[in-house]
């Protein structure tokens, strides 16, 4: 038994040694071939060309090259499977892949293969992007992937998928058009941090996905930016929002998050929609310029909101309810661009209590037809009383400690420029037939 260990480990360590670098000339399918011919741990270099026919590797390799090295599927399954661990993909063009949604047809596709390697390629063109699809501790780093742009958005593939595979870092992406940028389903412990989202339905959509992290990422001009769905244990640190049609960051059935230094600007109908999720920690984040600031409903309790800044919404606040929520923690509320205080004793709390919505604005979200009267001179009496006597107030929230200055968020310059392409060139054209506000959609 000892002279078989020693054997096995020796065999390891010289291993490496035997390691080739193969190059591989473009044609049809001489990549195939070089793979079957190749032992674990070899390079194949591939040259420039198109390397035509779709690929499975069966055993250690690396695939490396520049990017006018092209392997192409033909249009046929997925173009590259890797059904081996300690694969690496490197630099290298990837191109048509079938559309067969129920095979989910892929540019790269991890099955059931440990710590593989995809980065610096560029996935053009395929139905999905990138699968990973059982993989443990797989790394996707800094790849440019262009989805399909088919006209009914559900029908396109996702950038990035990662179903069942614990320990992905999703990394340093550029992720356009398709579906979602990222869709997460089923998996855990996952980091997907500073990639950057544009032209897509979701950004980062999570279903079932637990104890991992988002953070760092920037979404424009896509219908929805964060969507944290059936999820626990998320942390949603420090991305951006720019320009995103429907909703910044949304919580549905999201429990135990720490969402926190977050910005969601430019329009959307509501920055943060928070749908029946529970004991989340929300700081220090900045909403502004939204229909509605923050949409919080479906019985969403024991959340602690505190640091945040509601700036120039039409609406900071959207909730119908009987009882007082509160909106401060341990003497520190939030910052509301629309509260006219003062700060006599200079700690930067208000002097007063802030209650966001008032008995009219009940009375307009359940009776949208009262809206004709909004102007009515018995409206502005019933506000004016209810902002004089607070006592006459509903149920609602609550800051009882309002932030005199708001947390400043920088942006890059690249992306101010991204964002200001996005809001010039934004109509109802643009909008495709998916509803956001469909949960069962989703």
């Amino acid at each position: 038994m000892m002279r078989a260990l020693i054997f096995m480990l020796s065999l390891l360590t010289v291993l490496p040694l035997w390691a080739e670098e193969l190059r591989v000339a473009a044609g049809q399918g001489t990549l195939a071939t070089a793979i079957a011919a190749a032992n674990p741990g070899d390079v194949l270099l591939l040259q420039s060309g198109l390397h035509s026919g779709a690929i499975v590797i069966d055993r250690p390799l690396t695939l490396t090259g520049g990017h006018d090295a092209i392997i192409d599927g033909m249009g046929q399954g997925t173009v590259v499977s890797i059904e081996a661990s300690d694969v690496t993909i490197s630099n290298l063009t990837v191109i048509g892949s079938g559309q067969n949604s129920q095979e989910t047809d892929a540019g790269i596709k991890i099955l059931k293969a440990d710590r593989a390697i995809v980065e610096n390629n560029r996935v053009l063109g395929n139905l999905h992007g990138i699968d990973v699809h059982g993989g443990r501790d797989a790394q996707v780093r800094n790849n440019t992937i262009e989805g399909t742009r088919n006209p009914r958005m559900n029908d396109r593939g996702n950038g990035i998928y990662v179903w069942n595979s614990p320990g992905t870092v999703v990394e340093g992406n550029s992720v356009r058009w398709g579906r979602d940028g990222i869709f997460s389903n089923a998996s855990r412990k996952g980091t997907y941090r500073n990639n950057l989202f544009r032209d897509l339905r979701f950004a980062v959509h999570y279903m079932y996905t637990n104890d991992s992290e988002v953070s760092g990422n920037v979404s424009i001009g896509n219908h929805l930016g964060y969507a944290i769905m059936f999820s626990n244990k998320i942390i949603i640190r420090d991305n951006l929002s720019l320009s995103d049609h429907s909703h910044g960051v949304m919580l549905n059935f999201a429990n135990n998050a720490d969402v926190s230094g977050n910005l969601v600007r430019g329009g959307a109908d509501r920055c943060t929609f928070i749908y029946n999720a529970h004991k989340n920690l929300i700081y220090g984040n900045r909403f502004e310029g939204c229909n509605i600031g923050i949409h919080f409903t479906a019985g969403s309790e024991r959340n602690v909101l505190t640091g945040n800044a509601f700036i120039g919404n039409r609406t900071q606040v959207k909730y119908v309810g009987t009882r007082d929520i509160e909106w401060s923690f341990e003497g520190r509320g939030n910052y509301w661009s629309d509260l006219a205080s003062f700060d006599l004793g200079g700690d930067g709390i208000a002097d007063s209590a802030f209650r966001p919505n008032d008995m009219m604005d009940h009375i307009l979200w359940s009776q949208p037809a009262a809206s004709l009267l909004t102007g009515a001179p018995v409206v502005q009496l019933i506000r004016w009383a209810q902002s004089n006597f607070p006592a006459t107030l509903p149920g609602g929230v609550v800051d009882s400690s309002p932030l005199m200055t708001a947390p400043n968020i920088e942006i890059p310059l690249k992306y101010l420029v991204m964002e200001a392409e996005v809001a010039t060139r934004r109509n109802e054209s643009e909008i495709d037939d998916f509803d956001v506000n469909d949960l069962s959609s989703h």
